[in-house]
Order: C-alpha cells, then structure tokens, then sequence
C-alpha cells in the first residue's frame, strides 16, 4: 500500500512539474522582452558616474545603473571599434576574422550575410530589428556605389532597418545610410569616395588649415567638412552632407521612432551612440557645460540621450519589458587626432577608471569597460563582480528566446546577466592592435611578448607591449603594477597552454 501511496505521489509530482515547466515556457513566450543596446563609442569605465572612478557626473546612465545591474567586470573583447562591433553582432572572437580591424570608410562589408548574429537570430524568435548610429563594419563588396542601393549592408545580416552613418565621424563619405541608400542625396550631384587621392580642386586639412575650425593633432588631413578635417577623400553629394552637431539629436529620433513604430510587438534596437568619438562637436546647448571640453561635453550629450530615449520608453509603458543593456566598444582615448583640449581640460576627472591603458591597449583599460543591464520585470537592481562578455550577448539571448546559437566562442551567460549567477566566464581572449592578444581567466591575465610600441603609445595610452611575458593577477593588482611572470612560473606555462589551446580551437573553425 506504502508502495502505492508513494507510487501515486511520485506521478503527481511528475504531473506538477510538467505543469510548472509548460507554464513557465508559455510565459516565457508571451513575455518575450523588448531588447536594445545602448553602445557608447570611446566611452571609459570611469566616465561614467556610477563607478565612482571619476568626476564627470552622468545622471541618466547612473539611474539605469541603479535600477538595473553595475557590472564591475564587463568587458569588450578588443581595444578598437571594429572588431569590438564584429564581435558583440556575431558572437565570434574578432581573431576568426582577418578583416575584423579598424576599417576605412570605403571597405566591404565583413560579416557575412550566412553568418549568426545577434538581430538574425532575434528574427527568427519573431522580433522587428533595427540599428541606429556609428555602423563601421562595413558596407558593400569591395566595389561600392554611394549613388544607388549599397548592399550587402546592415539590413542582410538581420536588421529590417537601418539608419547609420557610412563609416565613422572622422571618416568619409560623411553622410548617412537609410535601409542600403544615401540620405538625402541628390542625383544629380552624386557623391565620389576615395582613400588613395583627392578629387582635384577639394581642400584638405594637410594643404588648407586656414579653413580649418577644428585643428587636427595627428592624421585626420584629408578632406574638409564643416570646418573639419577627415581621414578620406570625398567631392559632391552636397545635400546629403551631415552637420556634426546635429548628429546626436538626428540618431536619438530615429532610436525613438523605431521604437513608436514597433511598440506592439517585441523589437530588438542597436543604438550604437558615435560619443564621445572623435571629432567631438556636440549640439550647441551642450557647449561648456562640463568643464572638461568638447570631450566632457559629448559625454554629457550623451548621457542626455539616453536619459531622453528611457524617458520614452516609460511614455509608452515598455521599460518594465525591456532589456537594456548599456556598454563601450572600448576604452577611452583623449588625443585621438583633433586639438579638442581633451587632455589639457581633463582636470581630476580619470577615464580609465583604477585600470591602466585605455582605446588600442592591451592593459585592462583597453577592454575593460562600462556595463549595464537593466529589466525591471525580471533584474533586481545590484552590483555584481560577474564577469561578462559582449559577445556573449547573442548565446544569451538566443537562450532567453528559445532560439540557438552556433559560434563558439558566445557563450550562455543569461544567468550572470541576470544576476543570479555572480561568477560568469572563467575565460577570454582581448584583442588590442596588429592582431595582439591578452588571455584572460579566473582573475589573472598573461600578455604575450611584443616587439612593438604600438599605436596606443602615440594617443597617450599605453600600449601594454613588452618583449617580456606578462602575468597579472588583477584580483590583487588591478592597476598592473607587478608583473608575476617570473614569480609564478607554472601559473604562466598553464595561461600559455589554455591560449594556445583557444588559439588552436579558432584556427580549426
């Protein structure tokens, strides 16, 4: 009888389960979050106030820090832009990619459109995607036309729309890109690219300072739009020109109007935010108002922004259903090739946080950047010692919307982003210039040995290179005051080993 009983009571906990399990997946179906990721341009940990590493005051970005997840240990996977952004849209380690570095303005495409990536996945659990801002992937195959439809573009690799500028704001063609084709251009007057030699009879900063109303520090000698000088050549496409300081206000109401339009079903929004990348010409009502320069002032700009583009989302009644995750591609940089006054304005404020190095560099200031996430219907709001990945985020979410991932190198951390796992990755690789590499894991980091500078050397950041190997442990050290290596050789050979390991994993693919 006993038998019986417990028989009985065995199927009915079974019958509970299975009721539980198909609850929780048909809620999970129907409460499919609205995802969008606010992506800074150059923004160090310390520039924002929520880590209290500097004293740039940034109010919007610290109350999404405070009702969501400060994550003390997020991380970009390289120093520079480019392969920063490869990696958060296709999950993939940027070192898969030969092409996966800083491009010109006139390079291919380099995510393939039969890659995973992040919005492409997110279509097929039913979202509406969009990208808005700073693109600098690529556009085209190599052979590109600005006078008609530009494809492969952002809207083959997964986003049914796309509002980007071309490349990036220090570089041509200076005009913005709507679903494959140029904003406001006149046929008539077609716009011409170029990154060998100029058009005759065009001004450039290198032959034409006079005319220049930002000064250029270094490189940045090429072509001249509104009183600026770019990396780049261009001639025509008048009508089509952007005015800087219009740029923040024009990607915010196009963030925001995407989301007007896609409120009632789940959208996914990449708002990739060109702040405070050089050249820094913020709209005029942030002028002075940091006390830092141009620089402190696009940050503000910035901030502002985000705080407007949450303040719609409250409007509309979706922040409590929507994920929010809010990072940098890289550290910071101040002297990235324009006299802004961004070094000689810095007063007490320190970008780079308690870390060493910053954009370009190895040295965890390179990588390690600001991270936020934030969903009041699911996240409680913590700080948490989690270490996170931006690629990750495509295994993530395919997890959180019952789709799959296939790279593997993203991996599933929804729990850490969530906040209930407080411990995240055991491992990663960081990428900084001319294909170097930092191996990262459980707290310690081994640099490989380097016979270069480095362009960080040149923009005031070091560059992390050294012809010695390098072994940190920034539990202990998180400036990278000591180098370990010869104090803990088993711990270096053992970091050595699970690199070359990595590194073998990705030559296989």
């Amino acid at each position: 009888m006993k038998k019986l009983i417990n028989l009985k009571k065995s199927h009915l906990s079974v019958l509970v389960l299975s009721l539980l399990v198909g609850a929780f997946a048909q809620a999970s179906e129907v409460l499919k979050p609205n995802i969008v990721i606010l992506y800074t341009d150059d923004l160090g940990y310390g520039d924002i106030s929520a880590y209290n590493a500097g004293s740039l005051k940034t109010p919007n970005i610290d109350k999404l820090a405070k009702e969501g997840i400060l994550f003390n240990k997020g991380y970009a996977t390289a120093a520079t832009c480019t392969p920063s952004r490869y990696s958060l849209l296709t999950g993939d380690y940027p070192l898969r990619k030969k092409k996966a570095r800083v491009l010109k303005g006139d390079a291919p495409l380099i995510i393939s459109p039969q890659q995973d990536t992040v919005p492409k996945m997110l279509q097929g659990a039913g979202y509406t995607t969009g990208v808005v801002g700073k693109w600098h992937l690529g556009l085209g195959d190599g052979k590109i036309s600005w006078n008609g439809h530009i494809s492969p573009g952002a809207n083959d690799i997964g986003f049914d729309y796309s509002y980007i500028m071309g490349a990036t704001n220090d570089r041509t063609p200076n005009v913005y890109v709507k679903n494959g084709r140029v904003v406001n251009l006149d046929p008539k007057d077609p716009i011409e690219v170029s990154y060998r030699t100029n058009f005759p009879g065009q001004p450039t900063g290198k032959d034409n300072p006079e005319l220049l109303t930002v000064k250029l520090s270094q490189g940045h000698q090429d072509s001249i739009l509104n009183g600026v000088s770019r990396i780049g050549f261009q001639r025509g496409g008048k009508a089509a020109l952007w005015v800087d300081e219009e740029m923040g206000d024009l990607f915010l109401d196009e963030a925001v109007s995407f989301v007007e339009r896609n409120k009632e079903k789940p959208f996914f929004l990449y708002y990739a935010f060109h702040q405070p990348h050089v050249p820094r010409l913020p709209h005029q009502r942030f002028s002075g108002k940091s006390g830092m320069g141009p620089r402190g002032d696009a940050i503000l700009e910035a901030d502002w922004a985000v705080g407007q583009f949450m303040k719609k989302l409250d409007d509309l009644g979706l922040s409590d259903n929507t994920l929010v995750v809010f990072s940098s591609d890289n550290g910071h940089v101040l002297d990235d090739g324009y006299q802004d006054s961004a070094v000689e304005k810095l007063g007490n404020h320190t970008p780079w946080g308690p870390f060493r190095g910053g954009k370009y560099s190895l040295l965890d200031a390179g990588t390690h950047v600001p991270f936020i996430v934030r969903w009041p219907e699911k996240v409680k709001p913590q700080v948490s010692n989690a270490f996170v990945a931006q690629h990750d985020l495509l295994a993530s979410f395919a997890a959180l919307t019952g789709q799959e991932s296939n790279s593997i190198d993203s991996e599933n951390q929804l729990n850490a982003l969530m906040g209930i796992d407080k411990v995240g990755r055991n491992n990663m690789i960081v990428q900084g210039m001319q294909n170097t590499m930092a191996y990262h894991q459980e707290g310690w980091v081994y640099i490989p040995p380097h016979k270069g500078k480095g362009y960080a050397v040149r923009v005031g950041n070091e560059s992390g290179y050294s012809r010695q190997e390098q072994l940190y442990n920034l539990t202990t050290d998180v400036h990278q005051d000591k180098n370990l290596a010869e104090q803990f050789p088993e711990k270096l050979a053992m970091m050595k080993a699970r690199l070359a390991k990595e590194l073998a994993k990705e030559l296989a693919k």
